[in-house]
This record gives C-alpha cells, structure tokens and sequence, in this order.
C-alpha cells in the first residue's frame, strides 16, 4: 500500500467541506478557490475541482454568477446558497466530532502517539 494514495484520498474526502468553508463568508471565483486551497496545502488542480463545483451547484449548495473582469474575460464567482449554508454548518459539527473522535482514538492514555 502506498501512502501518497492514502493521503491523497484523505484529502480528496476533505475537499467539498473546505470549499464550502471557503466560501462560507465571501464569493470567489475559481483561480481565488484554488489558491486559498494551495496555500493550505491542499494541492488541487483546475481539472478536479471543476468537476466538484459543478456538483456541488448541480446539488443545489452553490450558486454562481458572472461578472466583468479589468483583466481578461469575465470570471464565475461561486457562493453558497441558504442550502449550502446549512448542509455547511451540519458538515462543521460533523467534522468537530470526528476530529474529536480520530483524537481519542489516536493518543495513548499517556499522551504520546504509539
């Protein structure tokens, strides 16, 4: 087995909850997606997460727009809908509960990781 396709999966089952995250308090269109991603080193590429934004809005927790661009061709902005909102809050107490409980699991009962 090896561990880059494990951590690639491991990222890949992060990916919608941090693009809705990412979203959560200010639309972005996707080159400001991809770089918040980037800088977090969560290294997506352009193919896979077009794909994943279409899903997402085709699920109906995104929404977009069009808007003129100084430079170059008109952009897409991305923003969540009041759906998306909800499913994102569920999905952060979600998350706060398995973080908590991959911690549990994780640590020794002497605090050190075995």
């Amino acid at each position: 087995m090896k561990i880059e396709n494990t951590k690639a999966q491991m990222r890949k089952g992060v990916l919608e909850y941090c693009i809705l995250s990412i979203l959560k308090d200010n639309d972005a269109y996707v080159a400001e997606i991809l770089e918040t991603l980037k800088d977090a080193k969560l290294l997506v590429v352009e193919g896979t997460i077009y794909p994943l934004l279409t899903r997402l809005k085709n699920a109906g927790l995104l929404s977009y727009r069009w808007e003129e661009s100084t430079s170059g061709p008109p952009r897409k902005y991305y923003g969540l809908t009041e759906t998306g909102q909800t499913f994102l809050t569920e999905l952060t107490g979600t998350w706060n509960e398995l973080q908590n409980a991959v911690a549990v699991v994780t640590q020794s009962k002497n605090g050190t990781h075995e």
